[in-house]
């Protein structure tokens, strides 16, 4: 930071960007398998809840879902009145019945398609 002859502070910025989100030049070469998301011990379920209408619903069935352990992400694909997709993603596979104890508990029910 220098001040220049009119009293302001002037950054200096280097490859193209400020200090946040600049290009790091000081490696020569880039590990792609570095920068990918290790998903193998990852687990998905995706599943049918019946009875929600609104974003609150989402939110309800969301939050419940998220409490459990190992849970990691929680999608909700609204179809208000009918049956929602619900997917979930954690660590580990989760049991049937605790995906639907989770969702009872919100005010819902897991429905099979």
């Amino acid at each position: 930071m220098t001040l220049t002859p009119d009293g302001r502070f002037e950054l200096a910025v280097a490859n193209d960007g400020c200090a946040c989100c600049a290009v790091d030049t000081s490696s020569t070469a880039t590990d792609a398998s570095a920068l990918a998301v290790d998903t193998s011990e990852a687990a998905v379920a995706s599943f049918g809840v019946a009875g929600m209408t609104c974003g609150n619903c989402v939110r309800h069935v969301s939050e419940e879902l998220s409490t459990l352990a190992g849970v990691d992400a929680v999608d909700v694909a609204l179809v208000a009145g009918g049956v929602s997709t619900v997917t979930v993603r954690s660590a580990a596979p989760l049991a049937d019945e605790t995906i639907a104890d989770a969702v009872a508990e919100a005010g819902y029910r897991v429905v099979v398609r």
